[in-house]
Parts: C-alpha cells; sequence; structure tokens
C-alpha cells in the first residue's frame, strides 16, 4: 500500500503543482497590490474586534480555528522532512512561499465571507460554497465537497495521530495504542460538542502553545548566537545556489520548500476558508485580512523557529530527494521529523527538551485534529443539504474517531503519503477555483479600500460592491449599517 501510496505523491506533487501554487500567490500578491503587506498594522487591529454572535464565532476565534488548523505537525516535523529532502534552502522558499500565499489566503477567506449561508443556527461557507454560488457549478462543487470530506476526515487526521504518539513514545515510553485511545476519547468529546466548544477550545490553546514554542527558540538561538550569521548564510546560499555541498539541490529546495509550506499553512488549499465563513464580521476583507496574518505566524515565525532550531545545532541530514547517499549527516541513524527537534532542543536542555517538544506536539496536533473536524463536518453539512442524507453526519464522526486511532499506530511513510494526497488534491482544485473567482474577491477588496479612505468602518453591501449572489450580505448590510454609529449619530 506503501508503494501506491507513494507513486501516487510523486504524481501530484509534481513541478505543476509547485508552480501552481507559487504563481497563484504571486498573481494574487500583484492584483491586491501586496495586500498582505500593505494592511499588516490593520491586521493585529481587526484582531481585538469581538462581534460573535448566536449564529457566529468572533474573528478572533476564527483567527485562532484557522491557527489550530495551520499549526501542526507540519511546522514540526514537515519542516524537518523539508530540510532532509531539499536542503537548508528549503527553509527560504517555504517563507517565501508563505510571503505570497498571505494574499492567497486573503482571498480564499474573503470569498468564504461573501459567499457565506446561515443553516443549523451558525454560518457555514468554504470553498464548495463560492464554487457553487460564485462560479455556478453545482456538480463541481459537490465533488469538491467531496475531495474535501474525505481528505479532511479520513486521508489527513492520520499524520497529526501518528506524531502524537510517536513524540510521547520517544519522550515517556508510552505505547502508541495507549495514547491512540486518549487522543480518541478526548477528540470525541469536542466534536459531539460542537463548533463553539471546538472554537473555544482553540482560542485558549493556540496563543499560549505558539508562544511557549518561539521562547524555546529565542532560547536556543540565544546560546548558540555566535553561529547566527554562518547559518543564515548557509540558507541563502544553499536557496540559491551557491553553496559548494546544496548549490546543486536548488531544485529541490524549491519543491520541498513550496511543498511543506503548502501542508502547514494550506493558503490557498482551501482549508482556512471555512472557519472563516464562521466569522461574524461587518465586511469580508475583514476576515480574508486576519487570515493573510495567520499565515505570517504559521509559516514565517513557527516554521521557521523549527528551521532555525535544527540548522543551528546541526541535527539534520540531507538525503536529496529521498536519495540513499547523504549530502550530510549529521545525526546518522535518526530519521527526519520529530526526533530532530527534539535532540536540537536538547542541546540547550538536555533532560527537557524531548518532553517539551512533545507537549508542544500534542497541543499541535490535537487543535489541528480539531479543525480538520470542522472542516469535514461543514462539508457533510453541504453534501447533506444537496444529497439528503442526514446520517452522514454520524458516520463522519465514527470514520474520524477510527481514523485518529489507526493513524496512532500505523507507520510514518504511511501516513505522510496518505496525507499529502489529500493536501495536494484539494491545493489543485482550489486553486483553480480562486483564479476563476478573481473578479468577485478583487471587487469587494476594492470596496473595503473605497470605505477605509472614507474614514468609515468598512461594511459589505453586494449591490454596491457589483457582487452577485451574495445573499446573505444584503440583510447583514443592513443589520450593520443599522447599528453603525458612525453612519448613525442617533446611535451614540
Amino acid at each position: 500500500m506503501e508503494t501506491i501510496v507513494n507513486i501516487l505523491v510523486g504524481y501530484i506533487w509534481g513541478t505543476s503543482l509547485v508552480i501552481l501554487a507559487l504563481g497563484v500567490g504571486l498573481y494574487f500578491t500583484i492584483a491586491t497590490r501586496g495586500i498582505q503587506f500593505r494592511y499588516f498594522f490593520t491586521m493585529i487591529k481587526l484582531l481585538r474586534e469581538n462581534k460573535a454572535s448566536i449564529n457566529g464565532i468572533s474573528s478572533f476565534q476564527a483567527f485562532c480555528l484557522a491557527l489550530a488548523g495551520r499549526i501542526g505537525v507540519g511546522n514540526i516535523a514537515g519542516v524537518a522532512t523539508a530540510i532532509a529532502a531539499g536542503g537548508p534552502g528549503a527553509i527560504f522558499w517555504m517563507v517565501l512561499m508563505g510571503l505570497l500565499g498571505g494574499a492567497s489566503a486573503c482571498v480564499e477567506s474573503t470569498l468564504a465571507q461573501v459567499y457565506k449561508e446561515q443553516g443549523d443556527g451558525q454560518y457555514r461557507g468554504g470553498s464548495p460554497y463560492y464554487i457553487e454560488k460564485g462560479l455556478k457549478l453545482k456538480y463541481f462543487a459537490i465533488f469538491v465537497a467531496a475531495v474535501i470530506c474525505l481528505s479532511y476526515g479520513v486521508l489527513v487526521p492520520g499524520i497529526q495521530a501518528y506524531t502524537i504518539s510517536d513524540s510521547l513514545q520517544n519522550a515517556f515510553n508510552i505505547n502508541p495504542e495507549i495514547t491512540g485511545a486518549i487522543v480518541t476519547i478526548l477528540m470525541a468529546i469536542l466534536i459531539f460538542g460542537g463548533i463553539k466548544r471546538i472554537a473555544k477550545a482553540a482560542d485558549k490553546i493556540v496563543p499560549v502553545m505558539a508562544v511557549l514554542y518561539l521562547m524555546m527558540m529565542f532560547f536556543i538561538l540565544g546560546s548558540n548566537s555566535d553561529k547566527i550569521p554562518d547559518m543564515f548564510a548557509l540558507i541563502f546560499s544553499s536557496a540559491l545556489g551557491m553553496d559548494a555541498v546544496f548549490g546543486g539541490i536548488v531544485g529541490l529546495a524549491v519543491s520541498w520548500g513550496v511543498r511543506r509550506a503548502v501542508f502547514s499553512n494550506v493558503a490557498g488549499a482551501g482549508e482556512a476558508t471555512f472557519s472563516s465563513a464562521a466569522a461574524e464580521v461587518s465586511h469580508p476583507v475583514k476576515q480574508g485580512l486576519i487570515q493573510a496574518f495567520s499565515i505570517y505566524i504559521d509559516t514565517v515565525i513557527v516554521c521557521t523557529a523549527t528551521g532555525l532550531m535544527i540548522l543551528i545545532t546541526n541535527m539534520y541530514n540531507v538525503f536529496p530527494g529521498n536519495a540513499s547517499v547523504a549530502l550530510v549527516e549529521y545525526v546518522p541513524g535518526v530519521q527526519a521529523g520529530t526526533a530532530w527537534t527534539q535532540l536540537a532542543v536538547s542541546t540547550v536542555f538536555p533532560n527537557a527538551g524531548p518532553a517539551f517538544v512533545a507537549i508542544a506536539i500534542f497541543l499541535f496536533a490535537f487543535t489541528t485534529l480539531m479543525a480538520y473536524y470542522y472542516i469535514a463536518e461543514t462539508t457533510i453539512v453541504y453534501l447533506d443539504r444537496k444529497l439528503k442524507y442526514p446520517v452522514l453526519k454520524l458516520v463522519l464522526k465514527i470514520v474520524f474517531l477510527i481514523i485518529i486511532y489507526f493513524g496512532s499506530i500505523q507507520s510514518a511513510n504511511l501516513m505522510w503519503g496518505l496525507g499529502d494526497i489529500g493536501f495536494g488534491s484539494m491545493s489543485y482544485l482550489n486553486f483553480i477555483a480562486i483564479l476563476f473567482l478573481s473578479k468577485p474577491a478583487l471587487r469587494t477588496i476594492k470596496d473595503y479600500e473605497r470605505q477605509k479612505k472614507m474614514g468609515l468602518d468598512p461594511i459589505f453591501d453586494p449591490d454596491v460592491a457589483g457582487v452577485k449572489n451574495a445573499d446573505i450580505w444584503k440583510e447583514l448590510s443592513r443589520k450593520y449599517k443599522d447599528n453603525d454609529k458612525t453612519r448613525n449619530p442617533s446611535k451614540t
């Protein structure tokens, strides 16, 4: 089975997907005039808005829920595999993809808000919704929903579950079967509690785990401060083909850097569109900007933190393209993954290193599983509305929990392979969809900027913006305008 999976991964993650991911990010960066850079401080300000309602979660909760999906094992184990196959230069290309991906993330999350719907007591939306309403391709939307549901409900969760069990076994010698059972039970408690319970858990756990992880990075960099200039020189020279050792694998550095960036932050792949649609905001671009900011946190900060810790401590090997002969081998016999990060932390904290990384991975991966379930459930709600099979949601819960336990005790190669198939398939579909939806996305962004220049708190009115089929916003715009003190002085 692993052989078949690896063959499929080779086809899906070929040059075409790398070019598509970079191309879409570059296109939207140019088309939006670098929106992910121009509105950086606005992004931070928007995080403080707290407009949760009966139907929607707050922007910050949606941000944390999206980060829960973005910050996972890809930020630790995934970075290690990128270095192993593409060399230190992969870090440069991973960060560049993250910066360009901020524009893609902004556009897809804006579209999710534009075409969201209200059902079962909450806002629902995401890539299948904007494909159906924006592109008017109902059957393609159903196909995309099925692919996403299969990916997040079956193919992808095993990576997170395996990495949790592997790291806890390395740190505390806990049997993977025991870990699998505990994680499965905890997840069952959350997913049977609904989106509000998931969102509340995410906004408590995500900020804490990210801050602690960054503190650990600064400790390690501080302890190796004399090596910092050489480390950055190695990253840049390897990325640009000028390093004597790694210059010959610059193509692999690009491929694996982009591959792991897409896997980690999933900008443009459609993942964050589901949590984005659930937020209560007065204008779609507000949530788009917040999700662009989450790319900075995920890739530019957390992924880079992992890469720097591994490189500055020389806790890595490089087998270009998974070759049998290493270019460099600093930790013989240690497989690329969480073990490298644990070894890196152990250079400064010999006794606590493996335990700290194991706990970080547990929190990262567990919150990611929460986000995965929410995405899969949202696609099930969409499919149920089309296919009329209400039992699908219960089936999803059961299958999802089985996959978590199954993933905890399976091999790493199989789980990563299945995850790559899932992410790669979704990425192709969503990148193409948001390209074809450029016009309504750019019109919505233009409407936001027009109101900002007028000194107003932007409120989206689809008729004014020239966006069709955004039906829910006709009612929402009236509600927000009625409550806006700057537009209605009598409300003061």
